[in-house]
Parts: structure tokens; C-alpha cells; sequence
């Protein structure tokens, strides 16, 4: 793992899943991490004490990015703690909501996409003052930006959204060397991914993966890490696939 020591970072919904691993792995390799959530407050401060007894520094902030004026109070909370500069924001927390066409709501569409879209869009806004040069900010996409899986819709609406707004960060925020990547997570398991738990589901899963094998928070959080690095300065505007192989 390439070091990030002396780093500030921000992960959001980082008290569980793959967020959770991604401030595991910045904490291991050297950052200071703010680790955000949105109601499990128990949780957050489980992955602060467990960087910190690691040996690194780091401290929950809290924020409901369903709202529309949370990302501006977030980075107000951000920028209090971190000062001038703000080296990585790890833009991770997501919701997902499996259902057929004819079945959403208006609230669940607008929920799905106020959280997945406008909320990350609005954190990369109100955090510029802060993000520089050697900055590095990591969308969260997904298999299904790229490929019809279940009855995900609107969800998969929310992440080619975000496909979209990589390349456009990327785009304008490279002359002030500023990197924006994404990773695109296939089935991970997490609660979010509930259905591959059972044997139904995981058979689902590994038939449409070339890997045979469910993927875990890590095999996604280390990717940040390695986005979020100097290992990867060279790359920008970059959709990684951390599927397993999946829908080849």
C-alpha cells in the first residue's frame, strides 16, 4: 500500500460497508480520516477507536446527505476540523432501492437521487476552497451504470449520473491538479447487498462473475485507498470496474 501519511481525508457513510474499509485502509496507511455517518453514531466511532488503535488519527462527523442543506453544513464541519486543506474526499455514501419500474415512487426516485447524486456533487462544490493541487476525490459508481442487473432502475440512473460527473470533475478541476476517479463495485457483501446471503442470490452472483467468489468491503476499500494515493496520480476521469469480473 502506497502511504498517504500526513494526508487529510473525508469518507462518507464510512461506519459500515465498503466506506467503512475505505477509512480502514486510509487510517492504516498513514491519513487522518474523518469518518461520517449519518445515523449510526455507535458504529462511526467503532472505525475511529479502531484507526486509532492502530496507531492513527481520526474522528466522526455527522450528517444526513438526504437533506438539502447537508453538504454544506458537512464541509463547514470538514474544514473546521481540517483547517486549509483537504487532501481526499472519498464521496462513498449511498442508498439503493431494488423495485420494479412500475412500482417507484416519486419520493423514493428523488431520495435515491439526492443522496447518490446531489449530495456528492454539492460536498466536491462547497470542499474546492480546500481541495489543491495533489488533491484526489473517489466517486462511488456501479455495475449497474453499466449493466441491466435486477430491478435497479432508478438506482442505476443515480450511478451513470455519477459517471457522468466524473468525467466532467475531472475535466474541470484537472488544471488545478485536482484527480476525480470512481470505482464501480459489483455485488459486495454488505447490507446493502442482503439478496447474494442466500443461496438463491449467491448463485445469482457467481454466475454472472469470471471470479467465484462473493466480493467483501475490502477488495473495494483498498482500491480507494490506491485511487486516493500518489500511487495513482497519473490517473483521472477513470471508471474502475471492482466486480469480480462480473457481466463480462
Amino acid at each position: 500500500m502506497t502511504h498517504v501519511s500526513g494526508k487529510t481525508a473525508l469518507v462518507t457513510g464510512a461506519s459500515r460497508g465498503m466506506g467503512r474499509a475505505a477509512a480502514l485502509a486510509l487510517g492504516k496507511a498513514g491519513a487522518q480520516v474523518l469518518v461520517h455517518y449519518a445515523r449510526a453514531a455507535e458504529e462511526a466511532e467503532g472505525v475511529v477507536a479502531e484507526i486509532a488503535a492502530a496507531g492513527g488519527r481520526a474522528q466522526a462527523v455527522q450528517a444526513d446527505l438526504s437533506a438539502p442543506d447537508a453538504p454544506f453544513a458537512l464541509a463547514r464541519q470538514v474544514r473546521a476540523i481540517v483547517g486549509d486543506r483537504l487532501d481526499i474526499l472519498v464521496a462513498n455514501a449511498g442508498v439503493s432501492k431494488a423495485v420494479p419500474i412500475e412500482d417507484l415512487s416519486v419520493a423514493e426516485f428523488d431520495s435515491l437521487f439526492a443522496v447518490n447524486v446531489r449530495a456528492p456533487y454539492f460536498l466536491v462544490q462547497q470542499l474546492l476552497p480546500i481541495l489543491g493541487a495533489g488533491s484526489s476525490v473517489v466517486l462511488v459508481s456501479s455495475l449497474g451504470a453499466r449493466a441491466a442487473v435486477g430491478t435497479l432502475a432508478a438506482y442505476a440512473a443515480t450511478k451513470g449520473a455519477v459517471d457522468t460527473l466524473v468525467k466532467h470533475f475531472a475535466a474541470s478541476l484537472g488544471p488545478r491538479g485536482i484527480r476525480v476517479n470512481a470505482v464501480a463495485p459489483g455485488v459486495i457483501d454488505t447490507d446493502m447487498s442482503n439478496f447474494a446471503r442466500t443461496e438463491e442470490g449467491k448463485t445469482f452472483v457467481l454466475g454472472m462473475q469470471a471470479l467465484k467468489r462473493i466480493g467483501q468491503p475490502d477488495d473495494v476499500g483498498d482500491v480507494i485507498a490506491f485511487l486516493a494515493s500518489d500511487a495513482a496520480r497519473w490517473i483521472t476521469g477513470g471508471i474502475i470496474p471492482v466486480d469480480g469480473g462480473s457481466k463480462l
